[in-house]
């Protein structure tokens, strides 16, 4: 299965959703859910899907969960949409494992955050990422995130990463303007908006799209921002940016996929429970988030 051509400059498209893992009552995988959405995702204008990342809980799901998961997404929209897989770990051999088998699978592309909890120094993220990109033929989404990992990536160390063939792309999730336009400026990374409410400013600087978790719900008007962006009405993605901040905000008033799995449920979309140490939105998360969906014009929620 081979996905579309991608823009120039942009390998794995413009629009790209984190996509939850859909899971039954009882908290088992949902793989025919899991198809559905990434259906759903993809009629709806994206351009590819990230899986079993932060929103996908990758934290709590097995590597054969992981691998099913992958497996059923590209059965579903494989010959239509990127498909990344997430593989990053805190342990190098095994973040090598899983990227082999996501390559086995047919994944178009890997997504690799850097190794938590044992926060290495630059040199071991260094020889990490180096190791990641050796293992596979797939190409290298590098994923900084430093308030979840404990360390990031600093400007000198992506532009050693963007030197190896395989290392194509960055998702940005560092709140950090001027790392990012210093590793745009030295590099030719394709940059990726890992957080919402920065997709309009990191596309000023040199971005070529989002990774976004607001997608769930508002993918064609991220569509609309990233177009008209793109062909020069900055006035018309300022204004669409700024009408979907009510919806970047609600959906991470608490952790962002108890909230998209709410807000999924609601509208009768697969998501499912969350699993421990997780928590289901409650009954007050759920009517303020619907009093925010509401706000920023997302269908299906009443003003």
């Amino acid at each position: 299965m081979a996905p579309p051509t991608p823009p120039l400059g942009a390998p794995f498209g413009r629009l790209l959703t984190a996509m939850v893992t859909p899971m039954r009552p009882d908290g088992s995988l949902d793989l025919p859910g899991a198809a559905a959405l990434a259906s759903h995702l993809v009629d709806a204008g994206h351009d590819g899907l990230v899986l079993n990342g932060t929103t996908g809980e990758s934290a709590t799901t097995s590597d054969a969960e992981k691998d099913a998961l992958l497996r059923a997404v590209l059965e579903a929209v494989g010959d239509r949409a990127f498909v990344l897989a997430g593989v990053g770990s805190a342990d190098t051999a095994h973040t090598v494992e899983a990227a082999r088998s996501a390559e086995r699978a047919g994944a178009s592309g890997l997504l690799v955050v850097s190794p938590y909890y044992n926060r290495p120094p630059q040199a071991g993220l260094l020889a990490h990422f180096r190791a990641v990109a050796d293992a596979t033929g797939l190409p290298v989404m590098t994923y900084d995130i430093p308030k979840r990992t404990g360390v990031g990536l600093d400007v000198d160390t992506l532009a050693t990463l963007a030197e190896h063939p395989r290392v194509v792309a960055n998702k940005d999730a560092k709140g950090d303007l001027d790392a990012s336009s210093w590793v745009l400026a030295r590099t030719d990374l394709a940059y990726y908006s890992g957080d919402d409410m920065l997709n309009l400013p990191l596309l000023a600087i040199g971005a070529v799209g989002v990774v976004s978790v607001a997608g769930h719900l508002v993918g064609p008007r991220l569509r609309a921002l990233l177009d008209a962006f793109t062909t020069g009405q900055v006035g018309r993605a300022t204004s669409l940016h700024l009408g979907l901040l009510p919806v970047y905000t609600g959906l991470f008033r608490t952790q962002g996929v108890i909230l998209v799995k709410a807000a999924l449920t609601q509208l009768g979309l697969p998501a499912g429970p969350v699993r421990l140490p997780l928590v289901d939105a409650t009954e007050e998360q759920l009517a303020t988030l619907v009093l925010d969906l509401a706000d920023g014009g997302v269908a299906g929620f009443a003003a």
